[in-house]
């Protein structure tokens, strides 16, 4: 399993190289060891960690994390991105903002995650309930809510606690992901909820309206 030091290692290579030549995701997935789901989810998480809606994106990115959660389930030993999504070309400048901020993300959560709880994030175990996380925050992103905040950055939390659970051996992060998870449920939940509740309210006095107008 990857240490802290082989993730720097790792991330600064990812800028070295496309301060070089282009690199798409592909190229730096094909690089990737054992880690290589838990890497390429933290990389393809970070634009979602925003309160601001993305839109058909926001679906994109859920699929492409439920997908990536199935073929975690089903024991493929590296993960296999669509097409599209692999050759995406990125700039030096985008990698180097991506990688800058994973550093910063991993160096702070390096600071109080250390082995442990390991039966959450080692053997087919831990595989089966990481891809239940991805399959579960995936599927939870890709429902199409429009304008709704924190639609995409909620289940993103669920998947970058479980990718720092899993680069670290920290199965306490691995907890965490699965509470963001039931947050996102709740919260989902309750949009719903307000929606049918005064969306059948409004249309009751509408018709209530409407049944009292003259002919």
């Amino acid at each position: 399993m990857s240490t802290y030091e082989n993730i720097v290692t790792t991330l600064t290579r990812f800028a070295e190289q496309a301060k070089t030549q282009p690199l798409n995701l592909g190229q730096a997935l094909d690089s990737l060891d054992e880690a290589a789901y838990s890497f390429i989810a933290l990389i393809l998480v970070l634009p979602f960690m925003q309160p601001i809606p993305l839109g058909p994106l926001t679906v994109i990115g859920g699929l492409t994390f439920a997908t990536l959660g199935w073929q975690l389930w089903r024991g493929h030993e590296s993960p296999v991105l669509p097409r599209r999504i692999r050759t995406v070309v990125m700039s030096e400048k985008t990698w180097r903002i991506l990688v800058s901020v994973c550093l910063k993300i991993v160096g702070f959560c390096h600071k109080f995650t250390r082995p442990r709880y390991t039966f959450l994030v080692t053997g087919q175990q831990g595989q089966k309930i990481g891809a239940l996380v991805m399959i579960s925050a995936g599927l939870l992103m890709a429902i199409p809510f429009g304008l709704l905040p924190f639609n995409n950055f909620l289940p993103g939390l669920a998947v970058l606690f479980y990718c720092i659970g899993q680069l670290e051996e920290d199965g306490l992060m691995v907890i965490i992901s699965f509470f963001w998870l039931a947050v996102t449920a709740i919260y989902f939940g309750a949009f719903f909820f307000g929606l049918w509740y005064f969306g059948s309210e409004a249309l009751g006095r509408w018709f209530s309206l409407s049944g009292n107008l003259p002919p």
